[in-house]
């Protein structure tokens, strides 16, 4: 029986981009940034949005936040068109962007959380229990009454992203978030976007250069190139594509400096250390290669000791991804 029969409605993805388009200028000096990207973004997940800087990240944010119009291309957001139904679309997202002042400086803390939540439409009486315990999760109880002027940058930072969930809202984009945070306060803030996430259904989209907190708090990972999307995978996925291309190879005494600069060439190696009278380094290579690098060491008179497949992280991934889109480009006329 269809859903059609069944009077069901099946629910639209939280966040839904098509042909997204955007150019700053015209003519010859017009710099493309964003050219035709797709994106969705299902309710209840954490989508992670890389890129190197220029990639377009920012403009796609902005874009689907409405704050900046596209020269072509649709976004909704839980069905709603973003550009023709704006009211509708800020009621259900909260931002945290990069480089903006996401507060009001002279009000404390406290202060800054109860009107974000009365933007959104909310009794900041009612949400007391849960904005303090917001405040307790950013370890910021102490400072509840400080201005925010008074903090230290990670303390803003954090301060800002008590205040974009202070009205619980549906879908958060958080623009590099980690920015300013201490090891500590990073970790608090991964567990605590996947408390969100999992406990109270928020749908989340986080742009950042922190690779660690991708990897650690992302269901799916889009990665924008030159303003295209050059990769749109879950992390096992992506991670598990690059498992077999990573090893550790150790060898006896020290490498011949043509041998070393053959293999920095043909299987990009690097890493290179000597100790007790060994030497190991790292090199990405494919599978059919892999006797090749094997090869070109007994060739040189090297003793291969060891050869170890290393676990690739989300960085290795993300470097490997954006340089061959690179070299497409460079080579495309």
């Amino acid at each position: 029986m269809s859903e059609h029969e069944t009077g069901r409605r099946t629910r639209p993805p939280a966040v839904s981009v098509r042909g997204l388009e955007k150019r700053y200028g015209e003519g010859d000096d017009a710099v493309v940034a964003v050219d035709g990207v797709d994106l969705t973004v299902e309710s209840g997940t954490v989508v992670g949005l890389l890129g190197p800087n220029g990639a377009g990240k920012t403009t796609v944010i902005k874009s689907i936040l409405s704050l900046i119009l596209p020269d072509s291309g649709t976004v909704e957001i839980d069905g709603f068109d973003t550009y023709e139904e704006t009211r509708a679309i800020h009621q259900r997202v909260g931002a945290t962007l990069e480089g903006a002042r996401n507060t009001y400086w002279r009000l404390t803390v406290a202060e800054n959380v109860e009107h974000f939540a009365a933007l959104g439409g909310n009794d900041p009486t009612e949400r007391r229990e849960f904005h303090e315990e917001l405040l307790e999760r950013f370890s910021l109880t102490a400072k509840a009454d400080e201005p925010v002027r008074h903090l230290s940058r990670g303390e803003k930072q954090k301060a800002a992203l008590a205040c974009t969930m202070a009205r619980e809202p549906e879908i958060v984009f958080l623009d590099e978030p980690t920015l300013g945070l201490d090891v500590e306060a990073s970790l608090d803030l991964r567990s605590s976007i996947r408390t969100f996430v999992e406990e109270r259904g928020m749908t989340v989209l986080v742009s950042s250069h922190d690779m660690e907190v991708v990897e650690a708090v992302c269901d799916r990972v889009v990665i924008l190139s030159g303003g295209e999307v050059v990769a749109d995978d879950t992390v096992e996925s992506l991670l598990s594509g690059f498992s077999a291309q990573a090893y550790e190879v150790v060898v006896e005494g020290t490498v011949p400096d043509p041998t070393e600069r053959e293999l920095r060439d043909q299987f990009e190696a690097d890493a290179f250390e000597h100790r007790a009278g060994r030497t190991r380094f790292d090199a990405q290579v494919t599978d059919d290669a892999f006797y090749d690098l094997v090869a070109t060491l007994r060739e040189a008179g090297v003793v291969v000791r060891s050869v170890d497949s290393t676990d690739p992280d989300m960085e290795e991934v993300f470097l490997q991804i954006t340089q061959r889109a690179e070299g497409r480009r460079e080579v495309s006329p």
